[in-house]
């Protein structure tokens, strides 16, 4: 099921109508949640889950109401990754509704150019795929549970997409070693790493990451969006040719209504409104 919201003349993907299958959607409080609701498989990322997935994505692209994102999962696996079943030929009925929007591979992209905040709330383990997910996600916060593994060596595979992600939040010999040995790691370990941001009690889960979601989108979405365009694309650069693009990106940023606005309350000593431009 999914709350109802419908698209508006702004461009926003609606949600309205639609029969999500294999996660759960809401919105509230400029925040948009996503719950990978395939317990009964772990929450395995079938064709189905990663479309829905995706298009949950997009609608909070280009809804503005939207400022933060939060990836968290039922049961008690965040998730197992790729579904196996359905990678070796088995495929269960379809339900879901949602236009098709891409393939697994898309989730890495669309991650890492949604330019808004996406917090991963890790309750239990997360494997192989799972870790495309939280890679390319800008915060995770997990429960001392929480286990990470990248096991699909073990099952004569390697975690090609994943380790685009890996290799640029975890240091290289730790990352490479953990793929080619498939073994995993607590959640302490996994924020040593820099895979993770925090580790909390799993009772203080939903509250941690909850507070971070308000946190973030008190902050300015114009800013934001500016900056996390400049993050993703700044790494593609040389250092000096990095120097010049992120001066072009201040001058952007500084051009914003929310900019304006920002100076203006810091003078006039009062909280911003932010409009988002």
């Amino acid at each position: 099921m999914v709350d109802r919201r419908k698209g508006d003349e702004t461009g926003s993907l609606g949600l309205d109508g639609l029969l999500f299958q294999a996660v759960r959607v809401t919105i509230m409080d400029h925040v948009l949640t996503v719950i990978l609701n395939r317990p009964q498989r772990k929450n395995a990322i079938n064709e189905t889950l990663a479309n829905e997935l995706l298009y949950a994505l997009d609608a909070a692209k280009h809804d503005p109401d939207v400022r933060v994102v939060v990836i968290g999962a039922a049961g008690d696996v965040f998730c197992a990754g790729a579904d196996l079943a359905e990678l070796s030929g088995v495929r269960e009925p379809v339900t879901s509704t949602v236009p098709k929007r891409g393939e697994l591979h898309d989730l890495s992209l669309r991650l890492r150019h949604l330019y808004k905040p996406v917090i991963c709330k890790v309750q239990g383990p997360a494997l192989a795929g799972a870790l495309l997910i939280i890679g390319n996600a800008t915060h995770v916060i997990a429960s001392e549970t929480a286990r990470f593994s990248a096991p699909e060596i073990k099952r004569g595979l390697w975690p090609f997409m994943v380790m685009a992600a890996l290799a640029r939040v975890a240091p290289p010999r730790q990352a490479l070693d953990f793929m080619l040995r498939g073994y995993q790691i607590d959640a302490r370990q996994a924020v040593s790493w820099g895979l993770i941001n925090q580790v909390v009690p799993a009772t203080e889960l939903s509250a941690a990451a909850d507070a971070l979601a308000r946190e973030l989108a008190s902050l300015s979405p114009a800013a934001i969006r500016l900056g996390l365009e400049a993050w993703a694309r700044q790494e593609e650069l040389a250092f000096d040719e990095a120097i010049i693009y992120l001066k072009d990106m201040f001058a952007h940023c500084l051009a914003t209504e929310d900019a304006r606005e920002g100076i203006a309350a810091f003078m006039q000593k009062r909280q911003p409104i932010w409009k988002g431009r």
